[in-house]
């Protein structure tokens, strides 16, 4: 059974001694980068699709006869089992470890990456993409669980905000080295090379994590690890429904703004092509940015003594507050005051970033965080499905994008009275009878 409070002084005396340890030694940076890495690896995969249909030296589309609405389907077939397998992904990250589960993940979905490189058919291609996503669904629980595990609670912003920029920098690197790739070497090429090639990551990764976490952990032997189906029952529980409730308006509008902002610039602002990829690159990477400066004031808050949850929920309200300037984005006359107050607004959703994982972290037990992170991201990716369809929706339908934008801006609020109010109480485990 699941129970809302655990006394913090069983906490600290049921923490592992190499976990201990780990957080203690500068070695900690070492897993950081194998973290970020694999968080770029992942990206990177899931966005390869997008590169080579996209670029004009490749042959991809015209070899398996891909229409519009075809790569449409493929490109979200990632997310259909992506999204429900973060629950079970979670899980296996509590129940089996984060270096064995992340091990098996990412050989998993490499190896499916490689696969695309043999594809003959539509329907092949579409299998594939959707195996793709149930292989990365481990990525966001088990980098977490790592963090909660090995990194001291005044770092976790900093740690959880440089590896978060993988994201975007494996997006970026895919695309400017499949231009490259493409241009040269054929498509089944390109896939296979992507996809064998990181598989390095996982020697190091092995070895470096067979020191600080137990083949068989102390979690397991002495019974306190929850069933698959006590770890669906948190979300019964006020702060983990609220950590659902609360990133599913962060994904909804984080999904808006990164499938639907090029289009909004050239139909609803008249930008042209060349502007539009201009306006569209740039704030993005000023989030980054404000991602990591996130992440340093916050741990640095922490470390001068402030109640760690507190700060991480204060950090998310102002900036699901500063996403709020979407609405008005969406009404003014001006095409570049717009442009100025989208820019405002996902640099708004960028001060939350890094505090949305660390304040699960911080809330939960660590030997509940990996099935917590998973509960977490369904949740954002359930925002991440709706947000792409009700948009073009209402867009086809009123022929504009204000009542859309409007909408965001209502979830958002959604969002932030449930951090503010439903997440306060420790989430723990009791030892099942």
């Amino acid at each position: 059974m699941v129970a809302e409070r655990l006394p913090l002084h069983e906490i600290a005396d049921d923490e592992l001694a190499p976990s201990r340890s780990l957080s203690e030694s500068s070695q900690r940076f070492w897993l950081l980068l194998l973290l970020f890495v694999a968080m770029l690896i992942s990206y990177a995969h899931r966005s390869a699709l997008s590169v080579a249909v996209g670029a004009r030296s490749s042959s991809m589309s015209a070899d398996l006869q891909l229409s519009e609405a075809g790569i449409g389907l493929l490109l979200s077939g990632f997310f259909w089992i992506y999204s429900f397998m973060q629950l079970p992904a979670g899980w296996l990250v509590d129940r089996f470890g984060v270096r064995r589960a992340y091990s098996l993940g990412f050989l998993f979905w490499s190896l499916t990456s490689a696969l695309t490189g043999f594809v003959n058919s539509f329907a092949t291609l579409l299998g594939i993409r959707i195996a793709l996503g149930a292989g990365q669904a481990i990525s966001f629980p088990a980098s977490s669980r790592a963090v909660a595990n090995w990194f001291p609670h005044r770092e976790r912003g900093t740690v959880t905000a440089v590896y978060l920029t993988g994201v975007r920098l494996g997006t970026a690197l895919i695309s400017l080295v499949g231009a490259f790739f493409l241009a040269r070497y054929s498509w089944k090429t390109f896939f296979i090379v992507i996809g064998l090639l990181p598989l390095i990551w996982l020697l190091p990764w092995r070895i470096f994590l067979s020191r600080w976490e137990p083949t068989a952990s102390r979690a397991n032997i002495d019974g306190k690890q929850i069933s698959f189906w006590s770890s669906l029952a948190l979300l019964k529980r006020r702060s983990v429904f609220g950590i659902f409730l609360g990133f599913f308006a962060y994904d909804y509008a984080w999904f808006v703004f990164i499938t639907w902002l090029p289009r909004y610039l050239t139909k609803e602002r008249g930008f042209t092509d060349s502007e539009m990829a201009i306006y569209s690159a740039a704030p993005f990477l000023l989030m980054s940015a404000i991602i990591i400066a996130s992440g340093l004031l916050s741990d640095w808050l922490v470390r001068s003594g402030r109640e760690e949850r507190l700060v991480r929920k204060v950090f998310i309200i102002i900036g699901l507050a500063v996403g709020c300037l979407i609405v008005p984005a969406g009404i003014v006359a001006d095409k570049m005051t717009a442009v100025w107050l989208l820019t405002i607004s996902l640099c708004g959703l960028g001060i939350c970033s890094p505090n949305t994982w660390t304040l699960t972290q911080a809330v939960c037990h660590k030997k509940i965080v990996g099935s917590v992170s998973g509960i977490q991201n369904f949740g954002g990716n359930i925002g991440g499905v709706l947000a792409p369809a009700i948009t073009g929706f209402i867009v086809h339908t009123t022929n504009s994008f204000a009542l859309a934008l409007g909408l965001v801006g209502v979830v958002l609020v959604i969002g932030m009275l449930a951090y503010w109010f439903l997440i306060y109480e420790k989430v723990g485990i009791e030892q099942e009878a």
